[in-house]
């Protein structure tokens, strides 16, 4: 996560605040799978995996962007590259402070589209859910800035 912060300029305190909201630290994490008939499993609502939650499309755009051909989503050191790099983008394209984890997290649920579209506005749990991620994000910065370097 260091490596990340230095190549992106994400704060760890921000990528660990993402990851924990998207998969509670858990390397194979998936959405809820979806059911024909409410018995049938028919796969997944969405193509996230990872640490990370990425998408399969986003996911192919990192490894093609930031060079990572063999980045997988289940390597923790790669789903925080990603993180960084896709903050690092959010920032650059939309301006959102690397360490707003909150507007952050909005642009990476949203996507950039998304997010200048305003599409967040109109879904109240997931402005509560940013807020959450700014809370979490508070809490391991302080715990961060008390540890021994």
């Amino acid at each position: 996560m260091a490596n990340t912060e230095r190549r992106w300029g994400v704060p760890v305190s921000v990528q660990m605040a993402i990851v924990y909201q998207e998969s509670k630290f858990e390397a194979r994490a998936r959405p809820p799978k979806k059911y024909f008939l409410g018995i049938i499993p028919r796969g997944h609502v969405s193509s996230a995996y990872g640490y990370a939650q990425a998408i399969d499309g986003t996911w192919k755009w990192y490894k093609d962007r930031a060079g990572r051909f063999g980045a997988r989503r289940d390597n923790y050191s790669d789903a925080v590259d990603f993180i960084g790099w896709y903050s690092n983008i959010s920032s650059d394209q939309l301006g959102i402070s690397k360490r707003d984890a909150e507007r952050l997290y909005l642009a990476y649920h949203e996507g950039h589209a998304g997010y200048t579209r305003g599409s967040y506005r109109k879904k109240p749990w997931l402005v509560e859910v940013a807020k959450s991620v700014n809370h979490v994000e508070r809490r391991y910065r302080s715990q961060l800035n008390r540890c021994v370097a």
